[in-house]
């Protein structure tokens, strides 16, 4: 259904099933535009939430389509999906980068896994051994095919992809109180491993470069992840996107990078990260703190055309979508 509103844009709609927030029942489109939609959503590997907050109560798998209606529903054409599962009993099994990638119609995408452990109800990971951290998955015909269940993160695109890139983090030493969904008070948590997925895209103003990450929830450790993202990416063509989950709040991300950009500089002046969307993103209820984040380099300082942040049936996090002139 198309329709043309007195201003000359065309609004597609887009046909979505489940209780989602009006403003994703209908994207606004400017013709001969160079905007690129772009999304960051930790998924929480699906898991719907009450009202409150709380985990759905029940101990049954769940299955992967209040995940896939999640995802399609935000209809960005360069989609980051943090804590996604892959072949997990709680998730019914389901290869949900694949399901998601295949909802949204993303011609190219990967999933990058961080480790390779079974999810045991009440328990830490079950790990297995007989497959190393780091494995990228895709398409039928690319990547990794095995079937041992894992964790990690995916990069859907509707746009051409030029070029993959993976890369992991080790897991910090370190343990830290955390407040946990369903729980009271703090539970100390080890963190895991960590990865990054870059993809060079084809944008509508040429190639750019877009980068997935999940950072650690360690303080100082996550900054140091953070900081060794530019140099690894270095050589991809401009602009560069960074989307996901930083576990850092609000301005600390561009601060950090900032920072560090002035003190490598020598004669020659390099790219301005800047923060592409100021929105709440956690607890998903009720946000309080910006801990999902789309930052450019490269791009200059104008700014996104749109961002919102709206509460999805799943996660404990919301999503962030933006559109870019890319």
């Amino acid at each position: 259904m198309t329709e043309l509103p007195a201003d000359g844009r065309e609004l597609r709609r887009v046909r979505r099933r489940g209780p989602w927030p009006r403003e994703l029942l209908y994207r606004p489109t400017v013709t001969d535009s160079a905007a690129v939609r772009l999304a960051t959503f930790n998924v929480l590997h699906g898991r719907p939430l009450l009202d409150d907050g709380r985990p759905v109560p029940g101990s049954d798998p769940v299955g992967v389509r209040p995940l896939v209606d999640a995802v399609a529903a935000l209809d960005a054409d360069v989609v980051a999906l943090q804590e996604l599962d892959r072949f997990q009993e709680r998730s019914g099994r389901a290869d949900q980068a694949r399901a998601a990638a295949e909802a949204t119609g993303a011609a190219d995408w990967r999933y990058a896994s961080a480790f390779h452990a079974r999810s045991r109800p009440g328990r830490s990971w079950v790990r297995d051994r007989s497959e190393p951290g780091l494995r990228v998955y895709g398409p039928a015909g690319t990547g990794h095919d095995g079937e041992v269940p894992s964790h990690g993160i995916a990069l859907l695109s509707r746009l051409p992809v030029l070029e993959w890139r993976a890369r992991r983090f080790g897991a910090p030493p370190l343990a830290v109180p955390l407040p946990v969904s369903g729980r009271s008070g703090l539970t100390v948590i080890r963190d895991h491993p960590r990865v990054a997925l870059a993809a060079v895209l084809r944008g509508r103003r040429g190639p750019f470069t877009a980068v997935a990450l999940h950072l650690s929830f360690v303080p100082g450790w996550n900054v140091r992840q953070l900081l060794a993202v530019p140099g690894w990416i270095a050589d991809l063509p401009r602009p560069h996107v960074l989307l996901g989950d930083f576990n850092l709040m609000g301005a600390i991300p561009t601060a950090t990078l900032r920072a560090a950009g002035l003190l490598a500089r020598s004669s020659a002046p390099g790219p301005t990260w800047r923060r592409s969307a100021r929105v709440r993103t956690f607890p998903s209820h009720r946000p309080l703190a910006q801990l999902d984040h789309v930052l450019t380099a490269g791009l200059g300082p104008q700014p996104p055309t749109a961002v919102r942040a709206p509460r999805m049936p799943v996660s404990d996090h919301r999503p962030v979508l933006v559109e870019l002139a890319l």
